[in-house]
């Protein structure tokens, strides 16, 4: 199927596939829902996906999975390495990183501005000093770049039946809406990496600090104040998926299957926690295997009618424009101003 996904793309160069490769591994790896989704797009857009997934996940992993002893300075200095390499991918279209090759690959390909993965990249950085946020507005000032960024990343690799920057705000809703709800699953994982998600401010609503989180992790002992707190913040990312509910019909119709598929399945995490009781801070939930693969069916059902209401194969991605000269000298493009 790899074979079949990067000759569709038209990804020919030997290395280029072998990189592609590498991105699809860790999707498949570590992104289980995002993995299934993907297969329902049209097979010569998959590997553009792979390529914006397996960067997000290799930074995502020096954050957060850099060796048992790796302190903050190590996370900096590979996350510092990384920004260069992808900075000089970016520019010159080549890297020794292959996550670097294939996303830089994938960006020329579909014009996605350079801008928004340097704003990702300041929003790792921020995950190593910032422990939490005092308000949900300073919360969704890092989700810009460490979610938002990530719809729109997609959007040119999935295609709109309307001007690209009138579905801009509805796919930048949907990647803050997936992350919010990762954040709602992982409360006690995060809480163990130093790091607390929901807004501070939310949790003082409902009498909760970050001592009592400790406590109830640590004893394994419900709290109701905790439960409050943490229904609170599902309706609140249940508000941010209506946000983005709109730009589904705004996408290219081959492509909305996957997205839509993706848009159940993560909010489906929603319901598993609050079917659960809200357990969050003492096991992970997952959506049960036979609702994904419910969804999943229904999503191929969709896709196969989109393909055929399409009257056509599936797409090739647009020609790859001629990379730039390389530059002589200079260093890497600015980034973003830090998200705190």
């Amino acid at each position: 199927m790899t074979d079949r996904e990067l000759s569709a793309a038209g990804i020919g160069d030997p290395a280029l596939r072998a990189a592609y490769r590498h991105c699809r591994a860790l999707n498949a790896r570590h992104g289980r829902t995002y993995f299934l989704a993907t297969r329902l797009l049209p097979v010569e857009r998959r590997p553009a996906v792979h390529a914006l997934y397996g960067f997000a996940r290799w930074a995502d992993d020096i954050v957060d999975s850099l060796g048992t002893g790796a302190d903050t300075g190590r996370r900096a200095a590979a996350l510092t390495e990384l920004r260069r390499s992808l900075g000089h991918g970016l520019r010159h279209g080549h890297s020794d990183e292959p996550v670097v090759l294939a996303l830089a690959d994938t960006a020329h390909r579909y014009g996605i501005e350079h801008a928004l993965f340097h704003d990702f990249m300041s929003a790792m950085s921020a995950d190593l000093t910032v422990t939490d946020y005092a308000t949900y507005a300073d919360l969704r000032g890092y989700t810009h770049g460490s979610a938002a960024v990530i719809g729109l990343q997609m959007l040119p690799v999935l295609g709109t039946v309307v001007p690209r920057e009138e579905a801009a705000p509805y796919a930048a809703a949907l990647g803050v809406a997936f992350q919010l709800s990762n954040f709602l699953r992982d409360v006690g994982e995060d809480l163990d990496r130093g790091r607390v998600y929901l807004p501070a401010d939310l949790l003082a609503g409902h009498g909760v600090d970050r001592e009592l989180l400790r406590w109830s992790r640590d004893t394994g002992r419900p709290e109701p104040r905790i439960t409050a707190a943490l229904r609170e913040f599902e309706a609140l990312t249940r508000g941010v998926y209506r946000e983005a509910l709109p730009g589904l019909g705004m996408l290219d119709p081959v492509s909305r299957p996957c997205i839509r598929t993706a848009f159940v399945l993560y909010g489906g995490i929603l319901d598993a926690v609050a079917g659960d009781g809200y357990p969050v801070l003492h096991r992970r939930v997952v959506v049960p295997h036979r609702r994904r693969a419910a969804v999943a069916a229904d999503g191929l059902v969709r896709a196969v009618g989109a393909r055929l209401r399409a009257g056509r194969p599936f797409r090739r991605p647009p020609a790859p424009r001629p990379m730039p000269a390389p530059a002589l000298g200079g260093s890497c493009p600015p980034a973003a101003a830090e998200v705190v």
